[in-house]
C-alpha cells in the first residue's frame, strides 16, 4: 500500500499516537475509491438496534441480512463498514480483510421510556474488536444529556484501552437530552461544541450531524454575533465545525440522518466537501434504497468528493 502525502499529513496530526493506531487510520483512509484522498465514506448499520428491524430494513428487505451490508460497502468502494457486535460477527469470517470494520461498542433502543434518560448501553469490548480484526471501535456520546458525564468516562477508559493495542476510536457525538431543545440538537453552536468535546475526549475520527443556522445557547449566540462568525451556508457551518475539531487536525465525518431524496444527499456532500469536511457516514440513505440505486448514489458521492461533480 503506497501511502499518499495527503494521508501522511493527516496522520502527522495525531502526534500522541502509536504506530498501531496510525496504521489502522491509514487502513481506512487508503481503502476504497477515495483511497489516499483524505476523504471517507463509511456505511453505518446500527439502526436495527436504534430504531428496530422493520423501521430500518422493510424498505429494502435484503438489509435484514448482515452480509448484504458488507457486500454493499465493498462493491461501492467505501472506506469502512460500522455496526454493532452481532452484525460484525455475522460476516466477519466471510468478509475478513475485504473492508475495514468499525465495531460500534454501545447502543440505545427506541423501546425505552422518555423518562429513562438519554444514554446507551455498552454492548461490545476492545477485545471483541481485536478478535474480529476491526480497524476501529465506535462509541456514541450524548452532550446535553444528564447521563453525559457517565458516557464521557466510559469512552475515556475504552479509548485508552483501544489505543494501547493499536485501535483508533470513532466517536458519534450527538447532542440530545434534558439540557437542549429539539432544534438545539442540530444548532450550529451545539454541533461545534459536540465536535470539540469529541476531540477533547481523544477521538481519532469524529462523527457529527450537519447543522442548521440556529443558535441554541444564549451566551454562545452573543459571541457568534459579536465576532461575526459566518454560519449562513451549510459549507460555512461545516468549516466552523472543522475549526472546533482542533482547527481541522481531526478527521470529521458527517451523518446522513433520516432518509431523504438523492438531490438532498448530494447537496449535503458538496457542502461537506466545500467546507473542508472529511466525508460522509451514510446509512439509511443508502441501504434503504435498492442495491442498484444505492450503488449509483454512493458512486456519485465518490465523484463529488473527488471534485468531479
Amino acid at each position: 500500500m503506497q501511502m499518499t502525502d495527503t494521508v501522511r499529513k493527516i496522520l502527522a496530526n495525531y502526534e500522541g499516537e502509536n504506530p498501531g493506531v496510525k496504521g489502522n487510520l491509514a487502513r481506512m483512509l487508503m481503502t476504497g475509491k477515495l483511497a489516499g484522498t483524505g476523504k471517507m465514506i463509511i456505511l453505518p448499520v446500527d439502526q436495527g438496534f436504534e430504531h428496530g428491524p422493520a423501521r430500518s430494513f422493510a424498505k429494502n428487505p435484503l438489509g435484514y441480512d448482515p452480509h448484504y451490508h458488507y457486500q454493499l460497502a465493498i462493491d461501492a468502494g467505501l472506506n469502512a463498514y460500522a455496526a454493532p457486535l452481532g452484525m460484525i460477527e455475522a460476516g466477519a469470517d466471510s468478509f475478513a480483510g475485504q473492508i475495514p470494520t468499525i465495531l460500534k461498542c454501545n447502543s440505545a433502543n427506541s423501546l425505552m421510556s422518555d423518562t429513562a434518560g438519554k444514554n446507551q448501553a455498552v454492548t461490545a469490548t476492545v477485545q471483541d474488536a481485536l478478535r474480529l480484526g476491526c480497524a476501529a471501535i465506535g462509541f456514541t456520546i450524548y452532550p446535553g444529556s444528564d447521563m453525559a458525564l457517565d458516557m464521557f468516562e466510559e469512552i475515556s477508559q475504552m479509548r485508552a484501552e483501544a489505543a494501547s493495542v493499536g485501535i483508533p476510536t470513532v466517536i458519534w457525538s450527538y447532542p440530545r437530552g434534558e439540557a437542549i431543545t429539539k432544534d438545539g440538537e442540530t444548532a450550529i453552536d451545539i454541533a461545534a461544541y459536540a465536535a470539540q468535546i469529541a476531540a477533547l475526549l481523544g477521538a481519532h475520527v469524529i462523527k457529527i450531524k450537519l447543522s442548521t443556522d440556529h443558535l441554541e445557547n444564549k451566551d454562545a449566540k452573543k459571541v457568534y454575533q459579536d465576532q461575526g462568525i459566518d454560519i449562513s451556508t451549510q459549507a460555512k457551518r461545516v468549516e466552523h465545525c472543522m475549526q472546533a475539531a482542533f482547527g481541522g487536525r481531526r478527521i470529521v465525518v458527517f451523518s446522513g440522518g433520516a432518509a431523504k431524496g438523492s438531490d438532498a444527499v448530494y447537496e449535503d456532500a458538496r457542502a461537506i466537501r466545500d467546507g473542508g469536511g472529511n466525508g460522509s457516514i451514510i446509512g439509511r440513505n443508502s441501504f434503504q434504497r435498492s442495491r442498484e440505486d444505492a450503488l449509483a448514489m454512493l458512486g456519485k458521492l465518490v465523484d463529488i468528493y473527488l471534485g468531479k461533480d
